[in-house]
């Protein structure tokens, strides 16, 4: 494909979305209906689109509008890119530039453009972060860190580096998390690696692997919401610990036997009417759903979706995750919380919130982090019984 067919390409996407139809569904369609497209013409036309939805509001401002064309203009207007290279009408390239199109805009003022979010979450994005806010506003239009964690029950950060670098995967070390690699180089080499299938590193933010560093580490160890297992999967290299997996879909976790086994680790699974007679725990994790708003790089999407209502549903969900999680949990052990945002209101709060239904409890750890070359937005605390 040509650089203007790709940009042709992400002006389908969009306007794809626009229509209703999900980002990585909409994706999906233009690949299958695009067998042309090599692996590197995927990934560019990927890139064009995720970039939007990171700074839609400054793409919709620089090209005047919100129509796929408009916002890939205005994308490509912000990047300092040559449109009239682009857009020349030749082979799949789009149609030359209007004459209103090749009028830029002056540089926007106001903060929710600046900083591309949505005007409702801002009061509450800047309640929680305070000065960092506009730190973390701008990090979140960027894209995300790819990072390694290293597998330590089979590996240790610095042979697994040097066995990357022989493979044309460049790394250095990630200050989050001891077990953490960040990729500078060579990260399309990562999944076909015989490190990754054989089970010596796999992808993890390194947020959440500090999540789990943090974490006790001994005894019967439940990860409440599993998901994919990735916790669940950092948990069990460590010695002295046997990890089990629960969420409240189950099909989340079908993956999860294949990726222990190929981590050298067994990581059994329980239906929620099982909990009870498998309890106590001695640490429970309850990594819970959440705005996502740690992570709204890699998701771009969620949060030009997320509303205020939606909000408060999670909220209301996460508050029933924590007091079912406390019931499950031993008398001496520790309920950890854990979320991909930086809305107090789903951290912090929620915490609060816990220990006015539970006054028999108490806060023994706290920390945030927040969005930056490091690593993703997370919040976790460690709950115990007085």
């Amino acid at each position: 494909m040509t650089p203007g067919a790709r940009v042709s390409a992400a002006i389908e996407i969009l306007n794809a979305m626009a229509d209703g139809l999900p980002a990585e569904q909409a994706m999906t369609r233009w690949a299958r209906s695009s067998r042309f497209a090599g692996s590197k013409d995927r990934a560019a036309v990927r890139d064009y689109v995720f970039d939007v939805l990171r700074q839609r509001r400054t793409a919709a401002h620089f090209g005047g509008g919100e129509t796929g064309r408009a916002l890939m203009i205005g994308l490509l207007r912000a990047q300092g890119v040559d449109l009239g290279a682009l857009f020349t009408g030749e082979g799949h390239a789009p149609q030359p530039l209007s004459e209103p199109e090749q009028t830029a805009a002056d540089a926007p003022t106001g903060s929710a453009t600046l900083w591309n979010l949505p005007d409702w979450v801002i009061p509450d994005f800047t309640e929680s972060l305070g000065d960092r806010a506009e730190a973390v506003a701008l990090a979140l239009q960027s894209r995300a860190p790819i990072t390694l964690r290293v597998n330590l029950a089979q590996s240790n950060p610095g042979s697994a580096a040097a066995q990357l670098a022989d493979l044309g995967i460049e790394t250095r070390a990630n200050p989050r998390a001891a077990s953490a690699l960040t990729v500078v180089e060579g990260e399309r080499k990562i999944r076909n690696s015989s490190l990754y299938l054989e089970g010596k590193v796999e992808l993890q933010d390194a947020s959440s692997q500090a999540i789990v560093a943090a974490m006790p580490k001994a005894g019967r160890v439940l990860d409440y919401c599993a998901g994919g297992g990735g916790k669940a999967l950092a948990i069990a290299m460590y010695p002295d610990v046997e990890v089990f997996a629960h969420d409240i879909d189950p099909r989340r976790m079908n993956d999860l036997p294949a990726r222990a086994a190929r981590a050298g680790c067994v990581i059994p699974q329980f239906e929620t009417d099982d909990l009870a007679a498998k309890a106590p725990f001695d640490v429970v994790l309850c990594d819970a759903p959440c705005s996502g708003s740690g992570a709204w790089r890699r998701s771009a999407e969620g949060k030009w979706t997320l509303t205020a209502a939606r909000l408060q549903e999670l909220n209301a969900i996460q508050d029933s995750i924590l007091d079912a999680a406390a019931d499950l949990t031993a008398p001496k052990g520790s309920l950890v919380y854990a979320t991909c945002s930086v809305l107090s209101c789903e951290n912090e709060d929620r915490a609060k919130a816990f220990l006015s239904r539970h006054p028999d409890w108490k806060i023994t750890f706290e920390q945030r982090f927040d969005v930056d070359e490091f690593g993703d937005g997370f919040y976790t605390t460690h709950l115990m019984r007085v």
